[in-house]
């Protein structure tokens, strides 16, 4: 491996397999919805497959791959109760220029906005990563729109094209270090680290 080697990196906690399976159930039925008015602009959809459906804390983008150890060194920190989260409303995103539809995910308790700050704060400190400076906006991406296909003006919130999402609560249970590997099929995902999270107490 060269020594200027760069990996593609993120860090996400993992919905429950049975809300990955309804997710993507939803995303079929808006893709379907949205085909049936392409005429007016809608952009066709690639659906993404239940088992790479997550929730992104932090993108670390490419980064050289001796800090994986420094990162995943940091994964004993990780550890914080996050509770329980709940499927908001659909999302275009970025608002104005939409590139995915995803689900917005709540979080009342806030345990996951400390998670996303005790991540952030724990990789910046370990490697010479840069957090962006952007507000953290928790949310599953289900489907992205193909490149040559065109949407009209983006709006935050939910699209009236689009059903109401299905109402789901989960509980993350581990944080994990992914890479990520991208082709023209779409991009493939390889946990390499874990943290089991610490369950909130009875």
């Amino acid at each position: 491996m060269s020594r200027g080697a760069t990996a593609r990196l993120f860090v996400a906690v993992d919905p429950p397999a049975e809300v990955c399976e309804e997710l993507a159930v939803w995303a079929q039925g808006a893709a379907a919805g949205l085909g049936r008015v392409a005429e007016s602009g809608a952009r066709p959809l690639r659906l993404l497959e239940p088992d790479s459906l997550h929730l992104t804390l932090c993108f670390l983008g490419n980064r050289p791959v001796h800090e994986i150890e420094a990162i995943s060194s940091t994964l004993s920190a990780w550890d914080t109760d996050v509770g329980e989260l709940s499927v908001g409303a659909p999302l275009w995103l970025p608002p104005r220029r939409p590139r995915t539809l995803a689900v917005e995910i709540q979080d009342r308790a806030g345990g996951l906005t400390r998670l996303h700050e005790i991540v952030t704060r724990a990789i910046s400190q370990a490697t010479a990563w840069e957090p962006e400076r952007r507000r953290f906006k928790a949310h599953i991406t289900v489907a992205r729109m193909r490149e040559r296909a065109r949407r009209g003006r983006g709006s935050a919130g939910a699209d009236p094209r689009l059903p109401a999402t299905p109402q789901l609560r989960f509980t993350p249970e581990s944080v994990v270090l992914y890479r990520s590997r991208l082709s023209r099929a779409g991009a493939t995902y390889e946990a390499i680290a874990a943290c089991r999270l610490i369950p909130a107490e009875l």
